[in-house]
C-alpha cells in the first residue's frame, strides 16, 4: 500500500503503518491522555492498535492455513487491513478466515477478564467501565478488555466487507450461488453503513460516522 512505512516482518508478513497513522497517534495522545497526560494517551493508543494488529494477524494466519499468501498488514487511522493474495474459494474457508479476527479479540478478552477482576478485588476497588479512563495497570487492562469486546462486536456486524459481512456471505454461500450471496451481503452492508453513519452524526460520534 502506498504512503506506508515498513516496520518489519512477522510470520513472513510485512507489517507497515500508513503515514496518516501518525495523526491518530497525536489525536489519541490527547484524547485518551486527559488529566494523565499525552504520554499515557499515546500508550493507550499504541495498545489499542496492537489489538487491531493482532486482529488482522488472526485473519492472516487463518488465510495462510488455506495456502493463501498475505501481502502485508497495514495499520491506518481507522483500523487495520490484511491484504490477501486472493480470497478463499469456498464459503467455509471464507467463514474461518473472516471469524478468525474477532476470535482473537474474544480470546484476549477472556484472558484479560480474570486479570481485571483480580486486580480490582485486590485493590478493593469496585469494577466499573470508568476504570478504563484511569491511568495505571488496572485502568489500562480495563481499557484493553473493553476494547477487545468492542472490536469483536463491531467487526461482527453484518456490514460487508467487514468481518461480519463476510461471515454473512459465507453462510449465504452455503445455500446460494456466490454472486447472489455477495449481492445480498452488499445490500445488507449498505443499509447498516447508512444507518450507523446517521446514528454517528446524530449522536456526535464523528469517528463512527467516518468509518
Amino acid at each position: 500500500m502506498g504512503w506506508s512505512i515498513k516496520l518489519g516482518r512477522i510470520l513472513g508478513i510485512n507489517v507497515q503503518i500508513h503515514l496518516t497513522f501518525f495523526l491518530i497517534l497525536i489525536w489519541g495522545a490527547f484524547n485518551f491522555g486527559g488529566s494523565d497526560g499525552p504520554l499515557y494517551g499515546l500508550l493507550v493508543t499504541v495498545a489499542l492498535f496492537t489489538l487491531v494488529f493482532l486482529h488482522e494477524l488472526g485473519h492472516s494466519v487463518a488465510a495462510m492455513a488455506y495456502g493463501i499468501q498475505v501481502k502485508d498488514i497495514t495499520l491506518l487511522p481507522i483500523g487495520g487491513v490484511a491484504r490477501l493474495e486472493r480470497m478463499p474459494e469456498k464459503p467455509f474457508q471464507e467463514f474461518v478466515v473472516a471469524i478468525a479476527g474477532p476470535a482473537v479479540n474474544i480470546t484476549l478478552a477472556i484472558i484479560l477478564a480474570p486479570l481485571v477482576l483480580g486486580l480490582a478485588s485486590a485493590g478493593s476497588e469496585p469494577l466499573a467501565l470508568t476504570l478504563s479512563s484511569g491511568a495505571g495497570l488496572l485502568g489500562l487492562l480495563t481499557f484493553l478488555l473493553t476494547a477487545n469486546v468492542s472490536l469483536a462486536l463491531f467487526n461482527l456486524l453484518p456490514a460487508f466487507p467487514m468481518d461480519g459481512g463476510r461471515i454473512f456471505r459465507a453462510v449465504m454461500g452455503l445455500f446460494l450461488d456466490f454472486e447472489r450471496a455477495t449481492s445480498l451481503a452488499v445490500v445488507v452492508g449498505r443499509v447498516l453503513a447508512v444507518g450507523l453513519g446517521i446514528f454517528g452524526i446524530i449522536n456526535g460520534q464523528f469517528f463512527l460516522a467516518l468509518i
